[in-house]
């Protein structure tokens, strides 16, 4: 009511004012100058919703069509025209019209994988399908009044955006962005050179691995406790049979010596043997021998 009762004050002030002198004519165009600085024309909200990683749960439920672009990208820029118009047949076909900026909305860059821009998304209830048609308003038109989506393929639930995969590749886009922007500020605003940079990222990366390799040690050992150290008795288990192995050590060690002395023994029995058959009054044809001789002289 504000904007319209304006509007008739800055009417009946122009009509009231003479318009045969020069003088007024200029007193009218500054006045309708600042009228209409001061009070610009309202013109039609714009259909158009903007998807962010805060709500984009909004498109779950309902029939979308996301379209993710880049300011940069020049397919985008010529996409862009076409696309304002379609939003504006959005509401009066019952589908809500959006866009994405992955260069401010990482997450839902990698939620989605995006590879190629522009990417237009098509979602009904929870589904999500990728538009492959052409890019003009009549054909994006006919492709939801005609329901052309209904031929098309849905992504799996493995890689849908509510998924545990899309979560993580989500977080780790957020990663990357947080690690370039923190690049950009060292080399930008602190002057430290591209290569310090990289040694002081990689440095942060081992450290933190090696903190977060000990706090996963130490929760395995909090919930999966060795049964053994828990054991009353598993000091005193541990020490019989250290005396049990060390008692069998020397019973093996004692065995090993007896056989090498009965080893000794045999080979000493041998050696005699061997010295009486090589020694002449050892072989029983020479004792023989001597008693006969020794008879025979006797006599």
């Amino acid at each position: 009511m504000a904007p319209l009762l304006d509007h008739k004050i800055g009417v009946a002030m122009l009509s009231s004012l003479p318009w045969r002198s020069k003088s007024n004519l200029l007193t009218c165009s500054l006045v309708l100058l600042i009228y209409l600085t001061s009070h610009p024309s309202l013109a039609k909200p714009s259909s158009l919703k903007e998807i962010t990683d805060g709500n984009w749960e909004d498109i779950l439920a309902g029939e979308w069509m996301i379209e993710f672009f880049a300011p940069w990208c020049p397919a985008c820029q010529q996409l862009q025209p076409v696309w304002n118009e379609f939003a504006d047949w959005g509401e009066d076909m019952g589908v809500n019209i959006a866009k994405v900026d992955v260069t401010e909305q990482p997450g839902l860059s990698g939620r989605f994988i995006i590879t190629s821009l522009p990417t237009i998304y098509h979602c009904k209830d929870g589904v999500f399908r990728r538009y492959q048609g052409a890019r003009t308003k009549d054909d994006l038109l006919s492709f939801i009044d005609e329901k052309k989506w209904q031929g098309i393929e849905p992504v799996s639930s493995w890689f849908g955006p509510s998924s545990f995969m899309m979560n993580t590749m989500s977080a780790l886009f957020k990663l990357s962005m947080f690690i370039r922007r923190c690049h950009n500020y060292l080399i930008e605003h602190l002057g430290i050179p591209v290569w310090g940079s990289y040694v002081i990222f990689g440095l942060a990366t081992l450290f933190s691995g090696l903190v977060l390799g000990l706090i996963l040690v130490f929760i395995a050992d909090f919930v999966f406790p060795s049964r053994r150290f828990n054991s009353p008795n598993y000091y005193q288990k541990k020490q019989t049979m250290e005396q049990a192995r060390l008692i069998q050590q020397l019973e093996e060690e004692q065995e090993a010596d007896g056989e090498e002395d009965d080893e000794d023994d045999e080979d000493g029995e041998q050696d005699d043997v061997w010295r009486r058959r090589a020694s002449p009054e050892g072989r029983p044809e020479e004792v023989l021998r001597k008693r006969v001789v020794g008879n025979h002289e006797d006599s």
